[in-house]
């Protein structure tokens, strides 16, 4: 019985933390570029002694999914969407990580930021000068045009806009996308954007409420499974002690 009960215990476990990934992923469905986590179970075995027969399910959250979510357009001349897949480069807490929103908004320096990281260029965070206008191009190219509305637009730098497999992708301790290695990634020149749009999350409501429904008929299943382990063990007890 102690086989069964190391496998009703973890498939439990394991449903439960389940169900935790998909309720932070319903909370930020109206996240703008939020990436949903995907939950992963790989089997392991338990420590000890004897024959290596009880084995316990590890749920790995760290898996993302790279489906594109909506582009709604905006109009705001800072505010850019990647089309298709690819990321854009942030200075995140720890180093350089990625995101798929792209409200870009402007701190008193002129530095370009995002959710209060600044935003990578080819040379770095993207700090714009006295500027009337603003253009980011289809390649993330950033151009302003000097104060007064004259004289033509002058590049100022270009976004570092990158792209890589989702296996080669987690999030780390803020949420941001980082690579699994830990090394930075490479400037991708095939990676497009569209200005004046925002990407919303890519978070699907009724594919999380399946998979949460999904996972507590789970749960139901493993206590079962405990409670008839439970009772096969006293019924052995009764057995040996011949009561």
């Amino acid at each position: 019985m102690d086989a069964l009960i190391y496998t009703a215990m973890s498939g439990a476990e394991r449903a439960l933390r389940g169900q935790q990934v998909h309720a932070n992923n319903l909370a930020n469905m109206d996240t703008g570029g939020f990436r949903a986590n995907l939950e992963l179970a790989t089997a392991q075995a338990a420590p000890g002694y004897g024959y290596d027969d009880r084995h316990m399910a590890t749920l790995q959250a760290n898996a993302i999914s790279t489906k594109q979510g909506t582009l709604r357009p905006t109009g705001r001349e800072m505010d850019v969407a990647i089309s298709g897949p690819g990321y854009f480069a942030v200075e995140g807490p720890t180093g350089e990580a990625y995101t798929r929103a792209g409200a870009i908004t402007l701190d008193q320096d002129g530095l370009m930021t995002v959710n209060g990281m600044p935003i990578l260029g080819e040379g770095g965070p993207i700090t714009l000068p006295i500027h009337s206008k603003v253009e980011i191009g289809q390649d993330g190219t950033v151009s302003v045009q000097s104060p007064g509305g004259r004289g033509e637009m002058q590049v100022i730098d270009k976004l570092k806009l990158v792209r890589a497999e989702g296996s080669e992708l987690t999030k780390n301790e803020a949420g941001l996308i980082v690579a699994r290695n830990g090394e930075p990634l490479m400037t991708d020149n095939t990676v497009t954007v569209r200005s004046g749009h925002l990407e919303g999350s890519n978070v699907s409501a009724v594919e999380e409420m399946v998979a949460t429904m999904s996972l507590n008929r789970t749960f139901e299943v493993q206590m079962k499974l405990f409670k008839a382990a439970d009772d096969m063990t006293q019924a052995g007890n009764r057995l040996v002690s011949g009561n």
